[in-house]
């Protein structure tokens, strides 16, 4: 009788929780190209349109230069805050846009402190450092099917109980900084970034959770950032850092919170979903940063 009684309380509990889940809830297949595109939106966005989801990531910068042992230059602790649309089109289908802004301070490898100016070890010259702040930061609409009608095949891997989503990212153009004869004589901005999500198959895939975690690494191998002033020194830049998507905003370190609060107020939200401005870049950025500072020093008075 005890036996038929607990069957039939875990039968009723049982019928509790199935009523208590969503309706539509479901295990996406990321082969097919519409349930693709949902798992990078969970991977990506917030859980539902319009709600922030907040990126942050920890990570060393080494320089590269032939001839010579590479050297660890300087640490950095990065954010990115962003938010998604649905998006419709009548033969791509239903997709997603992403809209984000995103900060990277850097920091003293040794002591963690943020670094203001820096000694160039190579010139011997002490520079101010333009810490990364872009805004904005967007991603184009991802749908199930392109222009011309391919599908989605953005090469998940499933990886024991890790669903694995690599991304690699070449970048080739025309550097702000330089003229209008790139294509002749070089400067074209060259870099590499690496993006490595995995998380739990089980929580990405399961639309019951409302929205995935993600842990992620990020290598970016660069030319030297503007500021250092390198005065075309063969060389370049490696990036590493790992990071994860977190909960909230709140869940940052105090060191980004502070300098967010205190010099870059905008980034505690993302940017609106209709955003239509270009992107913003380190080589963009910085065109503005030292523009302004001339203007600045122009205006002083003469001593």
């Amino acid at each position: 009788m005890m036996k038929s009684f607990r069957i039939v309380r875990a039968g009723l509990a049982f019928t509790a929780i199935m009523a208590a889940l969503p309706a539509d809830a479901r295990v996406l297949d990321p082969a097919k190209p519409e349930d693709a595109v949902e798992v990078m939106k969970r991977a990506q966005c917030g859980p539902k349109d319009g709600t922030p989801a907040v990126y942050h990531w920890s990570g060393r910068i080494y320089s590269r230069v032939e001839g010579e042992p590479d050297r660890l230059l300087l640490a950095g602790e990065g954010m990115n805050i962003r938010q998604c649309v649905t998006v419709t089109d009548a033969k791509r289908g239903a997709g997603y846009r992403q809209v984000s802004r995103e900060v990277m301070i850097f920091t003293d490898p040794k002591t963690g402190e943020i670094v203001r100016n820096w000694t160039n070890p190579w010139t011997g010259e002490t520079v101010e450092v333009m810490h990364i702040a872009n805004d904005p930061v967007n991603v184009p609409a991802a749908f199930p099917y392109g222009a011309d009608g391919k599908p989605f095949r953005p090469g998940f891997r499933r990886m024991g109980p890790w669903l694995a989503m690599p991304m690699e990212v070449p970048l080739f153009y025309n550097n702000v900084l330089a003229g209008d004869y790139q294509d002749y004589v070089g400067g074209k901005y060259h870099a590499m970034e690496i993006f490595d999500f995995i998380a739990p198959a089980a929580e990405i895939l399961d639309t019951r959770n409302p929205t995935a975690h993600p842990s992620i690494s990020w290598v970016r191998i660069s030319d030297w950032m503007p500021w250092m002033k390198m005065r075309g020194r063969q060389g370049q830049l490696v990036f590493n850092a790992v990071g994860t998507k977190l909960n909230s905003f709140d869940e940052l370190p105090a060191l980004l919170k502070d300098e967010i609060a205190a010099r870059y107020p905008a980034y505690t939200q993302a940017p609106p979903t209709d955003d239509a401005r270009p992107n913003e870049t380190t080589w963009t950025a910085f065109r503005k940063w030292i523009d302004q500072r001339r203007q600045q020093q122009e205006r002083r008075p003469a001593e």
